[in-house]
């Protein structure tokens, strides 16, 4: 995703303005701005046909900008970037934040080219899978296969497909069958090393055994995620907000099934809500870290994430949220790994 800071124009720019700044941007279009808000964008196209209608060089561009472009979001997928603009027939999109705020462009070009990044992407594969016995009996959880492949291949495809490259499996139960099927990435395009858990340590913990501490901000994710969400945009997002360390969370909504009744403190009925539904925030399971969050793991600990969040927390450090909109399914039970398969080829292609 590209800056937009040297293709920024007002509607009140003069054509010539907004040609020159056309010819010296990254990209073809020019944004036009007011403060952060998109107001449209402007191509030689727009340009073309003004000069066709008797506009000059010096007249605003306010008459014949795109005042309704399309747009995608942070959290939109690659793919879905990708299909958007090839519907369209475009080369670049506006990419907005939660508040509809432009945070970039993306190019079609770049999208189907993804650029190799060096951050790692930690992967905890070591689980016993013990609610997904007898499947897990002779096979580690993340080799299940949905679809036509393990659900771990799917993973490293996804993370492939945004350009990060660099693997790292935290490895325990029956990690030769892990091992004897990927080996060093190679035949994935992907380059994989492996920590070797011998005793249960948590999703932070593993960290402690890590050989070297990443250079720059890392994923950490549960090997048991079927999920498109970008990656790319999650970086972005976890950088942008300076974050020591952030979290992607997920909506999940219970549905009570009778009627709730609250009562004042000397048990009088106050109000009855009849099925009412609530919404969550849940721990996702995906994570960026920054390298020197590392030395808050104790070594040689069982210790889970959500403890690193909170001595983070008390420590005064940034702890952020990233909202998964995108398909995520945490295959922990059987009925989980029957949906994985009846909705694999929805959003897995």
């Amino acid at each position: 995703m590209k800056s937009i800071n040297n293709i920024k124009v007002n509607e009140k720019s003069s054509i010539r303005e907004v040609l020159q700044i056309i010819k010296n941007g990254a990209v073809k279009i020019a944004f036009v701005m007011n403060g952060k808000k998109l107001l449209g964008v402007i191509a030689d196209s727009d340009i073309r046909e003004g000069l066709l209608n008797n506009l000059n060089l010096f007249d605003s561009i306010e008459s014949i900008y795109n005042k309704n472009p399309l747009v995608s979001y942070e959290d939109d997928s690659r793919q879905e970037i990708i299909e958007k603009a090839l519907l369209k027939k475009i080369q670049q999109i506006p990419i907005l934040n939660n508040k509809n705020e432009v945070i970039g462009v993306e190019e079609l070009d770049e999208l189907l080219r993804p650029t190799p990044k060096s951050n790692k992407v930690i992967l905890m594969v070591g689980g016993l899978g013990t609610r997904l016995r007898p499947l897990t009996d002779e096979i580690p959880k993340p080799m299940l296969k949905v679809g036509d492949k393990p659900i771990l291949e799917t993973i490293i495809l996804n993370f492939k497909k945004y350009g990060f490259t660099n693997i790292i499996m935290c490895v325990n139960y029956k990690s030769h069958i892990i091992e004897n099927y990927f080996n060093d990435g190679s035949e994935f395009g992907v380059s994989i090393e492996y920590v070797y858990e011998n005793d249960r340590m948590g999703t932070a913990g593993a960290l402690s055994l890590l050989k070297e501490i990443p250079e720059k901000p890392f994923f950490v994710m549960n090997g048991d995620l079927l999920t498109n969400i970008n990656f790319e945009h999650l970086l972005i997002h976890h950088v942008e907000n300076k974050a020591s360390a952030t979290m992607c969370l997920r909506k999940y909504e219970y549905d009570i099934p009778y009627g709730v009744v609250e009562l004042n403190k000397d048990a009088q009925i106050i109000s009855i809500e009849e099925k009412p539904k609530y919404n969550y925030f849940v721990n996702g399971g995906i994570y960026l870290i920054n390298p020197d969050i590392v030395r808050y793991i104790p070594d040689g600990e069982f210790f889970d994430m959500p403890s690193l969040f909170e001595i983070l927390l008390k420590n005064g450090r940034i702890c952020d949220s990233y909202i998964i909109k995108e398909y995520w399914l945490d295959i922990g039970r059987l009925s989980d790994y029957e949906r994985a398969n009846h909705e694999y080829s929805n959003f897995f292609n």
